[in-house]
């Protein structure tokens, strides 16, 4: 299959990946052309950007999570039907899983995907000097292929005439645009990073409405279109739910939180319940008052629970329902937020008392890779399964772990263990990204089917 495609990396963080990548989906969609936006990593809020700009859902692509050789196949399905797809990048173009190589990189990814690469260089403190880090990343890895550079932060007319001469002398990589500073496209940060597009709507339609004009008005997309379709034709079929799982009787109905609290979820988790035989329901527990009727199992993702803990406390009516439903066996997935929501205290705030622990904010980040192991049969999977996933928040619960956990890794301080299974309860810090364990659907689905 043959879709036209290119990489938004950087050199490093903050060089303005996001707002290139979501500008260029954007102007490109307001062109009339179907963009297929795709996220190198395990990040879930520039997705939410790049679906409000391209109106298709942004797609993960990680190699540590799901095995490099998915990232084709998971990139062919989320770009089916697609005129072109714009892969944004993760940190710096070479950076990826500690200690691993260029495991889970952009660079990685893009030779994966087959995929050019234009540089997005942060040209706001330098002029000559560009063109020997462009030289450094271009001759770095020749597997590489960087076709391009997007110049961001550029002071003036002055400052970008020394800036295309010193990338015209070093030669090779030509420059598709020169971007000026812009307060209209800043994105307001908090503890975890941007504020998920889900919770500013207007004001993230207006956003990324401005980053499509300022793209459009600086960077020549002829050249980057024309760019997207040197890439190769990928020979891998695409990903397919279906073909990953097998289908459980029943037909039982999973509810999947949703909304401004909730916001972090992988697209392939809900597509491989529903493969498995589900019928998935979202609910949003800031504004629904009961769990969808007749719920079978129940799926908490991450988010920002501690934004909204006055909300999700006075929503007592659910707390109640949920706290009924794992009582009564159902099966209970949470992962990160949910499992906040879970427990008995956030922030000294009452939340639904299904797990024995409470959490609270704090001054220190915890965020990276895990290789872990199911230390307790859960409805996840059985004692002894070795999955991969990703921890990132500011919280910290107490106890981390009960009686029977969820996981045991080894960090830094040596081995660890983590979350709580508790009946049919498994909740955790940790994201999974189903696609790379398709059988943690097909057991959840299957423990949900035993209630219909």
């Amino acid at each position: 299959m043959n879709i036209p495609r290119l990489v938004v990396a950087a050199p490093s963080s903050g060089a303005g990946k996001t707002t290139v990548a979501t500008g260029l989906i954007a102007a490109l969609a307001a062109r009339g052309l179907q963009v297929s936006p795709h996220k190198v990593g395990p990040d879930y809020i520039d997705p939410g950007y790049h679906a409000l700009a391209a109106g298709r859902p942004g797609r993960n692509l990680d190699a540590f999570m799901c095995g490099p050789e998915r990232i084709a196949p998971l990139f062919l399905h989320g770009a089916a039907g697609a005129d072109v797809a714009v892969v944004e990048g993760v940190m710096g173009l070479h950076d990826g899983a500690a200690g691993r190589g260029e495991l889970a990189s952009t660079a990685h990814v893009a030779k994966l995907l087959r995929a050019p690469v234009v540089l997005v260089v942060d040209a706001s403190s330098q002029s000559r000097s560009v063109a020997a880090l462009v030289h450094g990343f271009a001759s770095w890895d020749p597997e590489v292929r960087l076709a391009g550079v997007i110049l961001n932060r550029v002071a003036s007319d002055r400052h970008e005439q020394l800036l295309r001469e010193a990338l015209e002398e070093g030669g090779g990589v030509p420059v598709l645009g020169s971007v000026r500073r812009s307060a209209s496209v800043a994105t307001p940060s908090r503890h975890l990073g941007l504020i998920p597009a889900v919770e500013r709507s207007e004001a993230a339609l207006a956003a990324v409405r401005d980053m499509g004009e300022l793209i459009a008005a600086s960077v020549d997309l002829d050249a980057v279109l024309e760019l997207a379709r040197t890439a190769p034709e990928l020979t891998d079929a695409p990903w397919s739910a279906a073909e990953e799982v097998e289908v459980v009787p029943g037909r039982p109905r999973i509810a999947l939180a949703g909304g401004a609290a909730f916001s972090f979820s992988y697209a392939e988790n809900a597509e491989l319940l529903a493969a498995a035989g589900a019928e998935v329901v979202p609910f949003d527990p800031l504004r629904d008052a009961e769990l969808p009727e007749g719920t079978d199992g129940l799926v908490i993702g991450g988010g920002f629970p501690e934004m909204y803990v006055g909300e999700l406390s006075a929503n007592e009516g659910l707390r109640k329902a949920i706290a009924e439903l794992a009582a009564s066996g159902a099966p209970v997935a949470a992962e990160c937020a949910g499992l906040l929501y879970l427990g008995r205290e956030l922030d000294g705030v009452a939340m639904c008392g299904v797990v024995d622990t409470t959490s609270r904010m704090t001054q220190r980040l915890t965020l990276g890779y895990r290789e872990a192991v199911a230390l307790t049969d859960s409805v996840l999977a059985p004692a002894g399964t070795r999955l991969r996933g990703h921890e990132f928040h500011r919280t910290v619960c107490e106890p981390g772990a009960g009686p029977a956990p969820a996981w045991g890794w080894r960090g830094p301080a040596g081995a660890q263990t983590e979350g709580f299974v508790e009946g049919s309860v498994h909740a955790s810090y940790l994201h999974l990204h189903w696609a790379g364990a398709p059988e943690l659907a097909v057991r959840f689905v299957r423990a949900a089917a035993e209630r219909v």
